[in-house]
């Protein structure tokens, strides 16, 4: 595999931004202990997401994604949003279109990651884990499916959570600068909405949600689940014991590299 530390400037935000690129490359009978890798003239790509007090590079300091994504033959990008909340800012940056709109665009012309449906999966961890699920319903037509980890997958009442309460200082002011004074309720910020919105016949990419019952966003993720089964969306759930930490995610999204080509992803 080759990573790539790519720095480019984005229309949408106004300046250089970053992301980490893991690329598949054909092993050299040199390199030892690496399978060699099937050469395409383009790849499946996973678009995976950082939590809030991470960045792009996160997953590859804290997890071996590189060596899952070689075993599995795909491409991952995983670009910086900061502590945006993946939304348009409303004191700060358009995050929600720069992922959903320019990101795949400019990754895109970069280098050789597939266009096709099949061939795109999201994912993410903890404000990445709802990311994820926000660009999945959002765009149900640009994934073949995507996966959550310990989303906070209900956001509008963890934000008054914050603001009824003793307030983490940094958290309340991330959450000020991301969405102001507005109501996330009934609207495309909330994932409860968004599930609502779709009528039997629509295309509804599978979503696979993985949560530790010790984690603090647990309850959360049993609210998703059960308006998600009420709603007949093709959602896989698996808990385990576990909290909100790199252990339980570096074996998470294994699973989740395990799981997506049963949905036809690479295919």
């Amino acid at each position: 595999m080759a990573i790539f530390h790519s720095h480019f400037f984005s229309n949408v935000l106004g300046f250089q931004t970053e992301a980490e690129v893991i690329l598949p490359q054909p092993a050299s009978d040199l390199q030892v202990g690496v399978e060699t890798t099937e050469k395409r003239s383009t790849w499946p790509c996973l678009w995976l997401l950082h939590g809030l007090s991470d960045d792009h590079t996160a997953w590859i300091r804290r997890s071996s994604i590189e060596r899952y994504a070689e075993a599995a033959g795909c491409a991952v990008v995983m670009p910086n949003v900061h502590r945006s909340f993946y939304t348009d800012m409303t004191h700060g940056g358009d995050y929600w279109t720069f992922i959903s709109e320019e990101l795949p665009s400019l990754m895109r012309s970069f280098f050789p990651l597939s266009n096709r449906r099949e061939d795109n999966a999201v994912a993410g961890l903890s404000m990445g884990g709802y990311g994820a699920a926000r660009w999945l319903l959002s765009k149900p037509d640009h994934f073949i499916a995507g996966a959550s980890l310990s989303g906070s997958l209900n956001l509008p009442k963890r934000i008054q959570e914050v603001k009824q309460q003793e307030p983490d200082r940094l958290l309340a002011r991330s959450i000020e600068l991301a969405f102001g004074d507005r109501d996330l309720n009934g609207g495309p910020e909330d994932l409860n909405w968004l599930l609502e919105q779709f009528k039997p016949d629509d295309l509804k990419p599978p979503l696979l949600q993985i949560c530790g019952s010790e984690d603090f966003l647990y309850e959360d993720n049993l609210t998703f689940k059960k308006i998600a089964e009420d709603m007949r969306y093709p959602l896989t759930y698996r808990e385990r014991t576990g909290s909100h930490e790199w252990g339980f995610w570096d074996e998470a999204i294994q699973e989740v590299l395990a799981w997506l080509p049963k949905q036809g992803f690479g295919r």
